[in-house]
């Protein structure tokens, strides 16, 4: 059992003065060397939005090596879980899902620093029966699911049984029949279903801001966007004997906090760390939002 903690992404601006000293504020190129001395993980979001090209996954995996046992989970890019699969093109999904492994995953995987490939599906994407389930099917054939660690974030409730607090029977006999994790989630967007479909597991934690997930922001709001978001010590704590029962009923478990939102999913991800009793380099982080006037009147 291994179970790793980290960050959905370490390139946000917002970070400097927060986690990353202010001397760093113009050598971005040094932040993931200086991320890595504190997370043993990362979630790549970039690929959802683009390909990366031969440079950047060379670069990254240059930069992975600097520290033993690093991994880099990627997403997959949203031309096949957005595009291609809603719209039922197998051709341009095949196309583009045998491109992104080859061009991102399989060089990352064999420089030994492939953690987890996210597919999160579009919340477009519903279950209406055999022909849903022939999609995801269709896209599980597809993927090299026996070599990669894939896990699969459903957005869409029709995805759920009847109660609404798990994935439906069929959404999960799929998964295990492919062994695909079904993504745990912590956000307003989706329940935390509990069933773990693979030998792996995968954790996301969105955040909880559930007034501008779903609506627009107020003009004085105070937060950058949704994932703005500091889950409190009690919020973090009551996850403690769930991840500790997925970590020992799986080989990997890969946790990631998505609420980046001021450099606050690291200082979620730290706590989290010792909440479950795995070792890391301590840092302080200050956590300070830029309060409206309107917020000081109050």
């Amino acid at each position: 059992m291994a179970a790793l903690v980290g960050c959905s992404g370490w390139s946000y601006d917002d970070w400097i003065g927060r986690f990353y000293p202010a001397e760093l504020a113009k050598k971005k190129g040094e932040w993931l060397s200086y991320y890595q001395k504190f997370f043993s993980s990362v979630e790549i979001n970039s690929t959802f939005y683009r390909v990366p090209n031969d440079f950047m996954v060379k670069a990254w995996i240059e930069k992975g090596k600097q520290r033993p046992g690093f991994e880099f989970s990627v997403k997959l890019p949203q031309a096949v879980t957005h595009d291609a699969i809603l719209n039922s093109d197998g051709e341009k999904a095949t196309a583009e899902a045998s491109s992104f492994e080859g061009v991102c995953i399989k060089p990352i995987a064999e420089a030994g620093l492939l953690g987890g490939v996210l597919i999160q599906m579009t919340p477009y994407f519903k279950h209406d029966g055999r022909e849903s389930l022939g999609k995801l099917r269709a896209l599980f054939d597809i993927l090299d699911t026996d070599s990669y660690d894939y896990a699969v974030e459903f957005r869409h409730r029709t995805w759920l049984n009847e109660r609404g607090n798990e994935l439906s029977p069929d959404a999960l006999e799929t998964l295990q029949e492919y062994g695909v994790a079904n993504v745990i989630v912590d956000g307003p967007g989706f329940p935390a279903t509990r069933s773990l479909t693979a030998k792996h597991a995968y954790i996301r934690f969105h955040g909880r801001n559930y007034d501008i997930w779903f609506r627009e922001e107020p003009e004085d709001d105070y937060r950058l966007d949704r994932y703005d978001y500091l889950y409190s010590l009690e919020q973090l704590e009551s996850w403690k004997a769930r991840l500790q029962e997925i970590m020992s009923n799986s080989e990997n478990a890969r946790i990631y906090f998505n609420n980046h939102g001021r450099a606050k999913s690291a200082k979620n991800a730290f706590q989290m760390m010792d909440l479950l009793g795995l070792p890391h380099e301590e840092k302080d982080i200050d956590i300070q939002d830029q309060m409206t006037l309107e917020k000081f009147r109050s």
